[in-house]
């Protein structure tokens, strides 16, 4: 990565903290919907953190330790709810979530 490929990740990350606060007000809804279909579930999380667009079902499944089906029913809960769009098979989250967002103590808080 070049030097300026690196500070521009840098700016972007420091947008992206001080732009959180509006995103959460604006994606309040949607946020709220992902954590009801994401639930307590640890796996569920893994998966759906996974789901970038980079990977597909079966990779998700693999490497979240979720069942193969289950994250198919997923997938289709998290369209559904308009959450995630899918591309050749590999579904990808539509709204902007911050990396703590997935952690048990950041739920409990909310």
């Amino acid at each position: 990565m070049s030097r300026e490929e690196e500070l521009l990740t840098e700016i972007r990350d420091l947008l992206q903290v001080m732009a959180e606060p509006a995103i959460a007000q604006r994606d309040a809804k949607l946020r709220a919907t992902l954590r009801g279909i994401m639930g307590g579930s640890e796996k569920r999380s893994r998966a759906i953190q996974l789901m970038d667009g980079s990977r597909t079902q079966t990779e998700i499944a693999k490497e979240s330790g979720y069942d193969r089906g289950d994250v198919s029913k997923l997938v289709k809960a998290l369209s559904t709810a308009t959450l995630v769009s899918i591309r050749e098979g590999a579904p990808k989250l539509l709204i902007s979530v911050p990396s703590q967002f997935f952690d048990k103590d950041y739920r409990d808080e909310q």
